[in-house]
């Protein structure tokens, strides 16, 4: 972990949701409120005893099930923290691409995915969000949320994949049109720190709790 000796202003570990059904037959779900499964359930125990003793400040986390499961975890080894639910957490809104097999996607909307692949900061789901749109409300979220911290606080945020990319993107000053540079697995967690209006990037995608999960 981070020698907390080194920094000031507000430290935040993004940490995306343990795995869910979904995930693991690859379909995409999006706003689709799916539970943890199994192995996610196992992820999660894993990650909150990663974190156990970290000094939370406090637990946010998206209203999906998944992420309000994996925030319980966490909070499990911190019985005084609160976890509060933020909507601006929520998953991207995949619109018609919510709960599509992403097979059948590759197959069926070839023309919608070379655009993604090439431009993915500016294009929408047809009938939900872009990356930018999720970039713009997690980031002003998080704005929100540590305009009132002390310094030396640390926040844990459970979310999920495109809202911790976008926000990771934002944090190095990196275009959305790269988003896939980053990589972030199910239960691992990136540590940003932000002091005014700056952010520093620490660690990303630290998995290294999850090897006994990937090995079962």
């Amino acid at each position: 972990m981070i020698d907390k000796k080194t920094f000031s202003g507000i430290r935040i570990l993004l940490i995306r949701h343990g795995e869910t059904e979904w995930n693991r037959i690859h379909r995409f779900q999006g706003r689709s409120d799916m539970p943890l499964n199994q192995n996610g359930k196992d992820q999660a125990r894993a990650l909150a005893l990663a974190l156990k003793d970290e000094a939370f400040t406090a637990i946010y986390s998206s209203p999906l099930v998944r992420a309000k499961e994996t925030a319980r975890f966490v909070k499990s080894f911190h019985d005084s923290v609160p976890i509060c639910e933020e909507e601006g957490l929520i998953e991207m809104d995949l619109g018609d691409f919510d709960g599509i097999d992403a097979q059948h996607w590759y197959k069926e909307y070839a023309d919608f995915r070379k655009a993604w692949i090439k431009n993915p900061g500016t294009v929408k789901m047809p009938g939900g969000e872009g990356l930018k749109d999720v970039q713009q409300r997690a980031v002003a979220t998080l704005d929100r949320i540590t305009r009132n911290c002390r310094p030396g606080s640390t926040l844990a945020i459970c979310s999920h994949n495109f809202v911790v990319l976008s926000i990771l993107c934002h944090a190095l000053e990196i275009s959305l049109d790269r988003f896939r540079d980053l990589r972030q697995v199910t239960a691992a967690f990136s540590v940003i720190h932000k002091e005014g209006e700056q952010f520093r990037v620490e660690v990303i995608n630290e998995q290294s709790h999850l090897q006994k999960c990937n090995e079962s």
